[in-house]
Order: structure tokens, then sequence, then C-alpha cells
């Protein structure tokens, strides 16, 4: 089966690999006797279906969930089912590479208007009028 990301990238499912173990918080006695928590490991390094280009972007942009040896980790714990967590991590992954491979457009620098600079100056100079006011004058008494 394919996992498909965008128009032009597909991963196939054989390129990822999952372990399960028991998942945390509260469900009673299900969540003791059940390894219902995904974890989806895909190697970015190895994994044929990405070009240079897609590895490096992935490598930076998603760094943070990236270890040592280039395993992307992915955790689904927030359904009863494996299944259903398997799913959701598989999802997961697929919205991440998404996003990571999403090309941003550059930022055009733009002038900031005359009007806002003037805006700005007579803001700061009605605000030290009103401290000006609030201050106390020499040789008057309260």
């Amino acid at each position: 089966m394919m996992i498909e990301i965008n128009r032009n990238l597909s991963i196939p499912e054989h390129e990822l690999w999952f372990t399960t173990a028991r998942s945390g918080g509260p469900d009673g006695q299900h969540v003791n006797k059940v390894n219902s928590r995904v974890t989806l490991w895909f190697n970015v390094p190895e994994s044929p279906s990405l070009s240079d280009f897609q590895k490096r972007r992935i490598m930076s942009r998603l760094a943070t969930r990236i270890n040592q040896a280039g395993e992307l980790r992915v955790v689904a714990q927030q359904h009863r089912s494996q299944m259903a967590n398997r799913e959701a991590a598989v999802e997961r992954f697929a919205a991440l590479l998404r996003d990571a491979l999403v090309q941003e457009k550059p930022r055009q620098k733009t002038a900031i208007p005359a009007a806002a600079k003037r805006r700005r100056v007579d803001e700061k100079k009605q605000r030290g009028q009103v401290k000006q006011q609030r201050a106390k004058r020499d040789g008057w008494d309260d």
C-alpha cells in the first residue's frame, strides 16, 4: 500500500515500521493489558522514495522529531484500539511530510508608509505629554 503525501510523492508502507506499547492515561483496566500506543518510524536518509532535496528539507524542518540515526518518529495513542492509532499515526506522518515539503513564498520587503511613521511618532509624543502632566512640578505643594 502507498501512503500519498502529495500529487508528486507517495511512500510505500514497507518503508515504515511500527512499534507498540502500553498507552498512558486514564482508561481503567484496558490500558493495563493492551498495547494500543503505536509509534511509527521512518528512516529519512535511507528512503529511496525521496529525492536528496526532499530529504534535506525534511531533516531541517522536522529536526526536533528526528533522532541521530535520521529516523522520524510519530506517536499516536489517543484511541483505544491499536488499529485506529496506527491509522492516526500514518495520517499524522503524511501531514507532517506534506507541511515540511511545502515551498514557502519568499517574503517581499516593503517600505513602511510615511503615514504610519508619522502616526507612530505622534503617538509617542502624545504619550510623553501625558507623562509630563503626571510629573510633580517644582514649587507646587500637595
